[in-house]
């Protein structure tokens, strides 16, 4: 069966640029690659026919070879420059996928080193209410991995240099045949470094790093919140053969407090008061979180469950400048236990009392009459 023009495969003319070749065949692939077309033999066959066209066009030499001869171009090692008797799929697939995907299909383009970095570690750090009001430096104890002191993470005895691995040849990636394509992956004897450690360093055991016990100080800024992650960059465990290390991330725990409780940048506590302080209005001394004092005026007739804002009496925020809120909400007590002379007081008190002084019940009383009548 003759084959079909490039261009026509591609569906681009030849004035086409090399970006309108590359995004044409992007869609081909992406629309026949065999991943997604289990089994079916057409798709296998328009994905290989893509696949050639594009590997001729993407490339000035071999379109222009081409362009002047046509599939002759390559066809008996006859034609122009840079002619070839077949287009060897499995070979060409790898690279023209490394070209047109990356890393994803096989692009060893990562830094060799980069698969051995060293772990991330995590570290729970428990504070109270004032120390993230306030920030606070602490020293932190963990154990991690340390780059080894002999042989200064090389992983080699001192004076010995790592040679290159036997299974890659010092490529860090493998190439294996599945089927009609090749493979590439990161090779399993070197995890993609490349090399491969012929004399040991005796006190690592050619791994470069050592267990250690480590002291660190940090810093926790004021205003964080439970839960908060902090992330310290280069202070985790230290990667094999001289790579870099993984990262170190504080997870914040707040306590809870007695008194307050606390939304984002905002503080809220509840303070009781008496039925006389909330019927003829007082003044009263609130804490805050600074340890320090607020003086709040309760004016009379002040019903249980009202807020009083105090502005900038709460968190600061931790990103930026700026200070929340506090709001106390005055909660009426009704007293549990009363002595004759209190009993006698109220009992007099409830004789005078009129409806004009309890407008609510006057209200609630009004509409269950309705709702009794209805």
């Amino acid at each position: 069966m003759a084959k079909r023009d490039y261009y026509e495969v591609l569906g681009v003319n030849k004035s086409a640029t090399p970006d309108q070749i590359k995004s044409a065949y992007r869609k081909l692939a992406v629309k026949h690659h065999p991943d997604k077309n289990k089994g079916d033999k057409a798709a296998e066959e328009k994905f290989k026919e893509a696949s050639e066209a594009y590997h001729v066009l993407s490339n000035s030499e071999r379109k222009q070879s081409y362009d002047n001869f046509g599939h002759a171009a390559f066809e008996n090692g006859g034609g122009g420059r840079g002619g070839f008797s077949n287009f060897d799929f499995s070979s060409s697939f790898s690279d023209i996928f490394e070209d047109f995907f990356g890393e994803g299909f096989g692009g060893g383009r990562r830094s060799r080193r980069s698969n051995n970095r060293g772990s991330d570690l995590r570290y729970d750090l428990s504070i109270t209410l004032e120390e993230a009001f306030t920030g606070k430096k602490q020293d932190i104890k963990f154990s991690t991995s340390e780059k080894c002191d002999t042989c200064k993470g090389s992983g080699s005895k001192p004076g010995h240099d790592a040679g290159s691995c036997s299974m890659c040849g010092g490529h860090g990636q493998v190439r294996s045949n599945q089927g009609f394509f090749t493979v590439q992956q990161t090779c399993p004897q070197c995890s993609g470094s490349g090399e491969e450690i012929t004399n040991p360093c005796n006190s690592c055991n050619g791994q470069g790093k050592q267990q250690a016990s480590k002291r660190l100080s940090v810093s926790i800024p004021k205003g964080v919140d439970d839960g908060t992650r902090i992330r310290l960059s280069g202070k985790g465990e230290a990667g094999s053969r001289g790579a870099g290390n993984g990262d170190l991330y504080l997870f914040i725990n707040v306590y809870s407090h007695e008194l307050f409780k606390r939304s984002d940048e905002n503080l809220f506590f509840e303070c009781p008061i008496s039925i006389a302080d909330a019927a003829l209005g007082t003044s009263i001394e609130i804490p805050t979180v600074d340890g320090g004092k607020a003086k709040i005026k309760i004016p009379s007739g002040t019903q249980s469950g009202k807020q009083f804002r105090l502005k900038g009496k709460g968190m600061p925020y931790m990103r930026g400048s700026g200070v929340g809120d506090l709001y106390v909400q005055v909660n009426t007590e009704v007293p549990v236990s009363l002595n004759r002379e209190q009993k006698e007081l109220l009992e007099k008190f409830r004789e005078i009392e009129n409806e004009k002084s309890n407008p609510s019940i006057k209200k609630f009383f009004q509409k269950a009459k309705s709702f009794w009548k209805n």
